[in-house]
């Protein structure tokens, strides 16, 4: 099974286009990246939509084979069944049909007709709520915590994709099982705490909601946190920042940013946070700060393994001088934390580019 965590590409990054097609009585058509090999440009899950006016909403291969698809889902809404298309790099087609990067894609193009309880499905993809999708060609069924809908025409087989398809929504994941099935599941979005109300947060949150984060800013004077000043935070919290983190959800999805790089602050919320499962674990401050943090963390007993977690200095070394520079080495960091990364130039590596963590990619 080919499987890719953290969704926050695909039908996420279009429902609310399909919700107003809905809305608007217009029919459309959804192709769905299923499989990808080698140096595929986007990775399972990604979708285009094609409505039956000739509008488009997003992309699969970032140009390469959106033409062919638009045309496979003109046919897929006319016929009003499913079809599956696989595209590659040929010498033929390279520049015709096809991924001029090398790579090969697999693609399920189904039409709204062919989608089991669609109205609910978006709903529960727009609102964050947990729902896997296991598609066939002409078949759906849909799992969600508490129930199953749709069937994918054989009793057996329903039973079995049921079971894997709990499990994929439990750990968050997408990809093909048995038979071809392509489950797709949808949870809600990670999460990113920024802690510390300073100008440097402000790009944090901004960088974390444009990657999909529901991002919370957090910090002990609420003169600081304040909409105004943080405006693509999704929520705001006046507390202090330890006692914040011990009472709220963490879970390895969840990233951490320390910005306060002021002990009464740092120590006693590092000191909760090195004992949560979150994916990163962030603190800001100088080389100075940091030897003194690992002295009074050491102090409190915390275990060299855990403090290994942390990544202090926070960020890569791209230079970044300004917040908003700051906050793109702090995402770099922790995007090569997910997806396994080496941080180093691509020119100067011959590996695949596209290999995220958990999914073989061919060389």
């Amino acid at each position: 099974m080919q499987a890719a965590v953290d969704d926050r590409t695909g039908v996420r990054d279009i429902v609310d286009g399909l919700l107003a097609w809905r809305a608007a009585g217009i029919r459309f058509a959804v192709a769905t990246v299923v499989r990808t090999w080698k140096s595929a440009p986007r990775q399972p899950g990604a979708a285009m939509a094609v409505s039956e006016h000739g509008e488009v909403l997003g992309s699969v291969s970032g140009g390469c084979v959106e033409g062919a698809l638009y045309a496979a889902a003109e046919e897929a809404l006319e016929s009003g069944q499913a079809l599956r298309r696989t595209y590659g790099v040929s010498d033929d087609d390279a520049f015709d049909v096809g991924l001029t990067c090398g790579g090969t894609i697999e693609l399920l193009v189904q039409p709204d007709v062919a989608m089991t309880s669609l109205d609910a499905v978006l709903a529960a993809i727009r609102d964050g709520s947990p729902v896997s999708v296991a598609s066939v060609p002409d078949r759906q069924l849909v799992i969600w915590p508490d129930r199953v809908e749709g069937s994918l025409g054989e009793h057996d087989l329903d039973h079995r994709v049921k079971l894997e398809a709990s499990g994929m929504l439990a750990q968050g994941t997408t990809g093909v099982i048995e038979q071809e099935v392509f489950v797709q599941t949808y949870v809600s979005p990670p999460r990113m705490i920024v802690f510390g109300a300073i100008d440097f947060a402000g790009a944090v949150a901004r960088i974390g909601r444009f990657l999909g984060y529901h991002v919370t800013v957090c910090d002990a004077r609420g003169v600081f946190a304040t909409a105004k000043r943080f405006p693509d935070a999704h929520e705001l919290v006046v507390d202090w920042p330890h006692r914040y983190l011990a009472s709220t959800t963490v879970d390895e999805r969840t990233v951490l940013c320390v910005l306060t790089h002021d002990p009464k602050f740092d120590i006693p919320l590092l000191e909760v946070a090195l004992d949560t499962p979150a994916r990163y674990i962030g603190a800001m401050g100088s080389r100075r700060t940091h030897e003194d943090r690992l002295v009074r963390l050491r102090e409190l007993g915390v275990p060299y393994e855990k403090i290994a977690r942390l990544r202090a200095p926070i960020g890569l070394d791209l230079g970044a001088r300004t917040p908003e520079e700051t906050a793109v080495a702090i995402a770099a960091e922790f995007i090569r934390e997910a997806w396994g990364g080496t941080g180093r130039s691509l020119s100067e590596l011959d590996s695949p580019i596209h290999g995220p963590a958990g999914q073989p990619v061919e060389a």
